[in-house]
C-alpha cells in the first residue's frame, strides 16, 4: 500500500507539474492560408496577382510578445511557393526562416505549417514571396507583435492601429519581370506606387482629437518612398522592434524593406486629407494618394497633393541619422531598452561588404565583395549542413572584405562564430541609394556618412542610442556601419532589398556556428520539415 501510495503521490506531483508547463506556455495563434493566383486591380486594369485567402494584400498577422504562429500554407499555385517574414528573428530556429537557403519549397498542390515564435520581440513587420519574382505580384502582408499587457508602452492606447503597406508596382506580369533579368537585363521603371494595394482610392477613417498608430511598410521592390499626410504633422515612436525618441517630423523616408510606426492626431478641420507616398531620388517621381478620412467630414478632399523631397541626399541623411533608440522605454521586456550597452561590447571581428554591378557571361549580375550569388543546386544550405551533405556550399566562399577580384558567381556562405559581436561595414560606391536586410537578427546603425570608410570612420560612431533595426539604407557613394550581437545560431540571408539586385545575386548567407550542437543554441530540425534535392529521402527525427 505504502508503495502505491508512493506511486500515485509520483503520479500526482507530475500531472502538476505538466499541467503547469501547459498554463505557463506562451499562446498560440493558428492560421489557414490558401495562396492562389487571381485578377486585382491595383490600377484600375486586371492584373494577374497572388492572393491569400482571396485577399491582396494578404491578410494581417496580429500578434502579442512570444506568441507561438502556426501558419498552415497551402500552395494552390501551378509553382514552387514559399513565405518568409521580414523581421521575425526566428530564434534559434533558422529552419522556418522561408528562404532559398534554409526551406524547401512547398511544391504546387501541396502545404507546409510554418511553426513561428515572435520570441521577446515587439514592432512592426512584414511577410512576403521569397522564391521566382512572386514578390512583383503580391503574397505579402503586415506583422503586428505588441507588447504584453504588463509590459509599458512609451505612448499611450492610440483609438486605432493601421497598418500601411506601400511599394512601387510594375503593371508588368512578375513572370516577364523574372524573364526579363533571367536574359541578363534590367528591369524598366515601375508604372505606379501602391498604399495598401490601390494606387488611389484606399481611405483610413479617423475621429477628430483622437491619436492613432499607423504602422507603415516598405514592400515595394527597389524605390525609397517619402511617406506624408496633408496638414498633419508624425510623430515617431517605433522602428522595426524598437521604441524610439519620439520625433516630430512633416514626412518620413521609408526605403525598401523597412518599418515605421508613427503617432498622428486627427487635430485638423474635420474634413478630408490626401496621404502622399512617393518615390525618392528618381529623375520621375511617382506619387500615389489615399485620404484620411474625418468621420464626421463633410467636405470631400481638396488642394494640391502636399510635395515633399524628390532627390535630397542630405535631408534624407539628416533624418536616418535623428532616429535614436528610446533608453528608458522598455522593449519587450519590462528592463530599459538602454540597459543593454552595446557601446562598451568589445568588437571581436570587422566585415567589410562593398556591392558591385558588373556583367558576367553577357549578362546582367550584382555582388557582395565580388560574389554574385547563384544557388549550386535545389538543395536548402541549412539542410545541407543539417544532414552534413557535401558538395553544396562552401563555409568561406564569400570573403569577409572585399577582394578586388572580378565579379563570379557562387554559391556565398560567410562563417561566423555563436556569440561574436561584430562590425558589418557596407560599403556602396554606385550611384544609388541601396537598402540591406540581415534575417534573424536586429543590429544598432551607429554611424553612415559620404565617401569611403576608414577607421577612423569610427571616431564618429553613435554608441549610446543607435536605432536597433533590421533593414538599413547605404546612401550613394557612402557606408553604413552596423554593431551585431551574433547570438542566434543559423543560416540567415544577408541581402539587397532592391528585389531585383537580390534576384540576380547580391545576397549571401551568414553561417552562425557553435561547435557544441546543442538544443540550448538551436532547436532540433522540425519534425514536418520539407526534404528536397539532396536532401530527399532522408529522415527528420520521429513524430
Amino acid at each position: 500500500m505504502k508503495l502505491i501510495g508512493a506511486m500515485l503521490s509520483l503520479f500526482s506531483i507530475s500531472f502538476v507539474l505538466e499541467v503547469v508547463h501547459i498554463a505557463a506556455e506562451d499562446p498560440y495563434r493558428f492560421f489557414d492560408w490558401n495562396i492562389t493566383y487571381g485578377d486585382i486591380y491595383p490600377l484600375g486594369v486586371k492584373q494577374q496577382g497572388i492572393l491569400i485567402n482571396g485577399q491582396f494584400p494578404g491578410p494581417e498577422i496580429f500578434s502579442v510578445t512570444n506568441d507561438n504562429l502556426i501558419i498552415n500554407v497551402h500552395n494552390s499555385l501551378p509553382e514552387p511557393f514559399l513565405i518568409s517574414w521580414n523581421g521575425v528573428q526566428q530564434r534559434r530556429n533558422s529552419y522556418e526562416d522561408g528562404v532559398y537557403g534554409t526551406t524547401c519549397p512547398i511544391p504546387p498542390g501541396k502545404n507546409f505549417t510554418y511553426t513561428l515564435q515572435v520570441k521577446d520581440q515587439i514592432g512592426s513587420f512584414f511577410y512576403f514571396p521569397s522564391l521566382a519574382f512572386h514578390k512583383a505580384a503580391g503574397g505579402y502582408g503586415a506583422i503586428k507583435v505588441l507588447s504584453r499587457p504588463r509590459i509599458p508602452v512609451p505612448f499611450p492606447d492610440p483609438a486605432h492601429d493601421y497598418s500601411i503597406l506601400i511599394g512601387d508596382w510594375y503593371q508588368i506580369n512578375h513572370t516577364k519581370l523574372k524573364s526579363i533579368l533571367d536574359f541578363g537585363h534590367k528591369l524598366p521603371f515601375p508604372q505606379a506606387v501602391l498604399i495598401n494595394g490601390r494606387a488611389n482610392g484606399t481611405s483610413f477613417t479617423v475621429e477628430q482629437g483622437k491619436t492613432y498608430r499607423l504602422r507603415i511598410s516598405n514592400v515595394g521592390l527597389q524605390n525609397t518612398l517619402n511617406f506624408r499626410i496633408q496638414g498633419h504633422d508624425l510623430k515617431l515612436v517605433e522602428v522595426e522592434g524598437t521604441h524610439t525618441v519620439q520625433t516630430t517630423y512633416s514626412s518620413i523616408d521609408v526605403h525598401v524593406g523597412q518599418s515605421y510606426s508613427v503617432l498622428v492626431t486627427a487635430d485638423q478641420a474635420p474634413k478630408d486629407y490626401y496621404i502622399v507616398a512617393s518615390t525618392r531620388f528618381t529623375d520621375k517621381v511617382i506619387t500615389s494618394t489615399a485620404s484620411l478620412h474625418y468621420s464626421s467630414s463633410q467636405q470631400p478632399i481638396s488642394g494640391t497633393i502636399p510635395d515633399g523631397p524628390t532627390t535630397q541626399i542630405d535631408w534624407s541623411i539628416k533624418q536616418a541619422r535623428s532616429i535614436r533608440t528610446n533608453l528608458t522605454a522598455s522593449g519587450p521586456r519590462p528592463n530599459p531598452q538602454g540597459s543593454y550597452h552595446y557601446g562598451l561590447v568589445n568588437i571581436t571581428k570587422t566585415f567589410m561588404l562593398e556591392s558591385s554591378a558588373a556583367q558576367v557571361n553577357g549578362k546582367q549580375r550584382y555582388a557582395i565583395n565580388s560574389v554574385s550569388f547563384s544557388p549550386s543546386d535545389d538543395t536548402p544550405l541549412k539542410l545541407a549542413d543539417y544532414f552534413k551533405i557535401g558538395g553544396v556550399f562552401q563555409v568561406g566562399s564569400i570573403p569577409d572584405t572585399p577582394s578586388g577580384k572580378p565579379m563570379y558567381l557562387d554559391t556565398s556562405v560567410m562563417g561566423a562564430d555563436f556569440r561574436a559581436f561584430v562590425e558589418i561595414v557596407f560599403q556602396n560606391h554606385e550611384d544609388i541609394v541601396q537598402s540591406y536586410h540581415i534575417d534573424g537578427y536586429s543590429f544598432w546603425v551607429v554611424g553612415m556618412d559620404g565617401g569611403v570608410w576608414s577607421p577612423d570612420s569610427r571616431n564618429q560612431y553613435n554608441l549610446r542610442d543607435a536605432v536597433s533595426r533590421c533593414t538599413t539604407q547605404v546612401y550613394p557613394k557612402s557606408w553604413t556601419a552596423i554593431y551585431v550581437a551574433l547570438d542566434n545560431v543559423g543560416m540567415w540571408n544577408v541581402r539587397s532589398e532592391f528585389w531585383a539586385r537580390q534576384y540576380l545575386g547580391q545576397q549571401f548567407y551568414l553561417r552562425v556556428y557553435s561547435p557544441v550542437e546543442s538544443i540550448r543554441d538551436e532547436y532540433p530540425i522540425p519534425k514536418n520539415a520539407l526534404l528536397c534535392g539532396k536532401a530527399a529521402g532522408r529522415t527528420t527525427r520521429p513524430l
